[in-house]
């Protein structure tokens, strides 16, 4: 009786244990959920662009997504992002989808790309997500993780739409827990700050004026993000990648990308 109640209690212990490695990963694993409005040249008002690069609905060539710097194609060749398999997303307004693992760490990116007519439901979904709603459980890896406003980061690509159009909804969240904000967009500091408040989301980077909000700056916050850089850090990770291909200037770009309210 003895023997079987110890063996009981191991097997318990075994269990208990395991659980507890598997809470643990869990609790390692961090995602960034980045919504990234395709430019359109059509529906949107934004500088005309080419042709090629400006069409809202064909995400594989488009100046956000698909062109060279844009978030799939650069994401995709970058020495520190693996590209995994995923679902393609559920929403029709949102045409494709793209997630990749950090090759080393538990760090997720999952990128969605809004039809630019959609401009609106992708700053909306933004805002959403930054107050914490519209949580996303998507498998990937064997594993579950948690996106939209689960996600520890949620940030977004593309034109300014509120320079375009004023959001009547309010988008209330609670402080905790703890979600960071990317905008790149242009002006977004000034446009967003207002809508950003009320979410409960801290703004680690955003903008001060007008912007190519192309996919390297991105890739220099995430980065810096993943490595838990301090915020300073990270904004100066963004400002020299946005020097670097924009020759702007390191000081313009510091004055260009801000990090905090």
């Amino acid at each position: 009786m003895r023997a079987g109640v110890h063996s009981c209690i191991m097997r318990i212990t075994t269990l208990l244990l395991a659980f507890g490695t598997i809470t643990q990963l869990q609790a390692q694993v961090r995602v960034a959920h980045v919504l990234v409005a395709l430019c359109d040249n059509e529906h949107q008002g934004i500088v005309k662009v080419p042709a090629g690069i400006g069409n809202g609905q064909k995400p594989s060539t488009n100046l956000y997504w698909g062109a060279g710097y844009g978030v799939k194609t650069h994401f995709t060749r970058s020495a520190e992002w693996i590209s995994v398999p995923c679902a393609p997303p559920s929403a029709p307004h949102i045409l494709d989808r793209a997630i990749w693992r950090h090759r080393d760490s538990l760090v997720y990116l999952v990128a969605d790309a809004y039809d630019g007519r959609n401009i609106r439901e992708a700053t909306e979904d933004l805002l959403r997500a930054a107050s914490g709603a519209m949580p996303e459980q998507i498998e990937v890896d064997g594993r579950m993780i948690m996106a939209g406003g689960a996600a520890q980061l949620i940030g977004y690509v593309g034109h300014d739409g509120l320079m375009d159009f004023a959001l009547d909804a309010r988008f209330n969240g609670a402080p905790a827990p703890e979600r960071r904000t990317i905008i790149l967009a242009c002006m977004s500091k000034h446009y967003f700050a207002p809508h950003l408040r009320a979410t409960g989301a801290d703004p680690l980077l955003w903008t001060t004026g007008l912007m190519a909000p192309e996919a390297y700056t991105l890739k220099a916050a995430l980065n810096a993000w993943v490595a838990r850089e301090d915020d300073l850090v990270v904004r100066e990770r963004a400002a020299a990648a946005y020097d670097k291909y924009q020759h702007c200037g390191i000081n313009g770009a510091r004055r260009l990308l801000v990090t905090g309210w």
